[in-house]
């Protein structure tokens, strides 16, 4: 059977190692964790992902990701080994 490139790529599986900063801490009732995704995953659907893990990260007006020390935006594609920062929101003052 001829596996059409999407479907060979939907079924590779990858691990990242996720970190959990400030209150997304306490909502995920942990510090960090590692994770099991698809080898094709975004940032945003990782983001969804999370929100159904652990909904009282649904209830936060936002969060932010960062990928390797950097922010990362919704698109970008999570890659073997990533680590995920999960970060609360920021208020100055």
């Amino acid at each position: 059977m001829f596996l059409f490139k999407n479907d060979y790529l939907s079924k590779k599986k990858m691990k990242v190692s996720l970190l959990y900063f400030g209150v997304t801490r306490d909502y995920a009732n942990r510090d960090e964790e590692s994770m099991e995704l698809n080898s094709d995953q975004s940032v945003f659907t990782l983001r969804k992902n999370l929100m159904l893990l652990y909904p009282e990260l649904a209830q936060m007006n936002s969060f932010a990701v960062a990928v390797n020390e950097s922010y990362a935006t919704d698109e970008m594609i999570l890659k073997e080994g990533d680590t995920v920062a999960i970060i609360p929101p920021v208020s100055g003052g």
